[in-house]
């Protein structure tokens, strides 16, 4: 479904050249559910916004179904760690924007719209505006608004990492079963590890200074999962374990930086 291959980022600053991300290839598959791991400045952030079109990369290419990624795509969308809803329309017709810039039929999207706030526990809350929600219910919002056009991909930056522990642990949970219901491929960038391998099918280990792929840890825990105790604790501590470790090892020498552009 997305294909990165061999994509370097380079970024023009007054201070010279930002060397974002080196040679990263990456397939995530049709349905498939990738989270990005890493330290801060290893470009998660940046690869997920080139797999949106909103950043053109220096080097390689980005595919998503067989298509080059030139801009910002309809059937790809896009979370971002804010819900960024608009004060002044109701939940509704938050959910219903992208609708409106894109185009499409406004009576079955609408329909759909009210399906995905039932999906989400939301009913009743249509016609509310985001200041009468807390923090978990416009994120769930934000979530209605990202699957409304139904993609076939979802990119998530960090979307619940605003959020307190149990909100945080329920929104998790409700992902997983809106992913198994809806059989979206999603790409989820976090900083948490618990949150990396309680959702992923694969987890995708970056190193930073530039950001290279370190590792892929394939996570083969039945679903669903929980971010509390359960009956997989002992595994999702083993792969804890072996992801703090990649995670605090020093980046891989090399005599290759390939600083283009510069």
């Amino acid at each position: 479904m997305i294909r990165v291959e061999n994509v370097t980022q380079v970024f023009a600053s007054r201070g010279g050249s930002v060397h974002a991300l080196d040679g990263i290839d990456l397939h995530v598959r049709e349905r498939e559910f990738v989270t990005l791991i890493g330290r801060s400045g290893c470009g998660k952030s940046t690869l997920l916004r080139l797999m949106a079109g909103l950043l053109t990369p220096t080097q390689g290419r980005v595919q998503v179904a067989g298509e080059l990624v030139t801009a910002p795509r309809p059937d790809v969308s896009v979370m971002f760690q804010r819900p960024a809803l608009l004060p002044w329309r109701s939940v509704v017709s938050n959910v219903m924007l992208p609708v409106e810039i894109c185009g499409g039929d406004k009576k079955q999207h609408r329909d759909r719209a009210h399906e995905l706030l039932e999906l989400v526990g939301l009913t009743g809350f249509a016609n509310k505006y985001p200041h009468e929600l807390s923090g978990g219910m416009q994120q769930r919002v934000s979530l209605c608004r990202s699957l409304v056009t139904r993609p076939k991909v979802m990119l998530m930056d960090e979307p619940f990492s605003a959020l307190d522990a149990l909100t945080r642990t329920e929104m998790s949970e409700e992902l997983q079963r809106i992913q198994m219901e809806l059989a979206t491929t999603i790409v989820f960038v976090t900083h948490s590890i618990e949150e990396a391998i309680v959702l992923a099918d694969r987890v995708v280990v970056l190193s930073p200074h530039p950001g290279r792929l370190r590792e892929t840890v394939e996570i083969e825990i039945p679903r669903p999962r929980t971010l509390g105790l359960d009956t997989h604790a002992a595994d999702v501590a083993r792969l804890s374990s072996r992801l703090h470790a990649l995670l605090a090892a020093p980046p891989r020498a090399t005599t290759d930086l390939r600083m283009v552009n510069q």
